[in-house]
């Protein structure tokens, strides 16, 4: 089977859309949250989305087989919340691993019998790896500047469990998504690093993509987009992108920079435009996709989906739209890097 880096050479590849809003359809209630497993637990579940990986398997393989059919290369886990940081919330931090292990293998199964029965093009799956609830870089005590909820080691602590389940569940890439702080995402590359160290086995591709938060064009920790760049470039990742907080019209100007700055493949899955009065997302498919369609033609893309309220129907447009355009051309100096062939330890 070819290598994500040779297919992200011929094509402009395509990952999934939103998780939440599919299992929003579903209209579970805090029973269909618990499951037998946790019906007497002590705090209400409703709304822990990745508990659903031990509890409703069943919904989160339907909806990564509803984008594999809409014609999605990389499936991302439905693990974005599979810390134990963010999982304190529910009291379930010790269960962070077994979310990971689980989500992962869900979603394993889903993307291997999807290319056993179809046209066996190959299909990755990717290890989301969220920004947990938590920030390294700003106060939450606006009193005292100085104070700090968690630190650096706690943080990567955290994530380094959550790449432990992700890689022997069985990803092939790990994905630190919706990056409003980059010492937290810091913290992730740290964690990687030392997890394939410490295994002693071969490092997987890395994929990193931020959200800007704003007009002003930075992040919540107020990096500029270059600045966040330079800053995690030292992991050599696989790609650098955009995804959430933002519609793809709004992304524009972004992505633009990134794509003439960046050594590595450029990813962006927006979200379906800017959310109404009620927090909902009323984006057409079409709109959407043409937004993307958009970015293929300049030559700014290589990877391309949706995030916050995209559906398999969304993600089926953008395929159709993307899949005549050549993916942007790989920089030369990324070549002699040999960039998603290996994370340099």
């Amino acid at each position: 089977m070819k290598s994500l880096y040779d297919c992200a050479q011929e094509r402009i590849l395509v990952i999934d859309g939103a998780m939440g809003t599919m299992i929003q359809r579903h209209r579970l209630s805090e029973q269909d949250f618990r499951g037998q497993r946790f019906a007497h637990f002590h705090r209400d579940l409703r709304g822990n989305n990745d508990l659903l990986n031990i509890t409703q398997p069943q919904i989160i393989r339907q909806i990564h087989e509803a984008y594999l059919q809409a014609g999605a290369d990389i499936i991302e886990t439905n693990t974005f919340s599979s810390t134990r940081i963010a999982q304190a919330d529910y009291d379930l931090q010790d269960l962070a691993y077994e979310l990971n292990l689980s989500g992962a293998r869900i979603a394993r199964e889903a993307v291997d019998q999807f290319m056993a029965n179809h046209d066996h093009k190959p299909r990755f799956v990717a290890g989301a790896i969220g920004p947990t609830n938590k920030t390294l870089s700003i106060s939450p005590d606006v009193t005292n500047p100085g104070y700090r909820a968690v630190t650096f080691d706690e943080v990567a602590d955290a994530y380094y469990e959550q790449v432990k389940g992700l890689v022997e569940g069985g990803v092939d890439i790990l994905l630190i998504e919706t990056i409003f702080d980059t010492l937290n995402a810091k913290a992730a590359i740290y964690a990687i690093r030392k997890y394939f160290r410490d295994a002693h086995r071969q490092p997987l591709p890395i994929m990193i993509s931020v959200t800007i938060t704003d007009a002003s064009g930075r992040t919540l920790s107020g990096q500029t987009l270059e600045a966040f760049y330079i800053s995690v470039m030292h992991a050599r990742p696989f790609s650098v992108g955009l995804n959430c907080a933002l519609g793809a019209r709004q992304m524009r100007p972004y992505l633009e920079e990134l794509s003439r700055i960046a050594s590595c493949f450029v990813s962006v899955y927006p979200n379906a435009g800017l959310p109404n009065a009620f927090g909902e997302y009323d984006e057409l498919p079409h709109d959407t996709a043409e937004a993307i369609e958009s970015f293929a033609r300049e030559g700014w893309v290589n990877i391309v989906g949706g995030c916050c309220g995209t559906t398999p129907d969304h993600i089926q447009e953008i395929v159709r739209r993307v899949q005549h355009y050549p993916p942007r051309p790989l920089p030369i100096v990324a070549h002699s890097l040999q960039i998603g062939h290996a994370v340099e330890m």
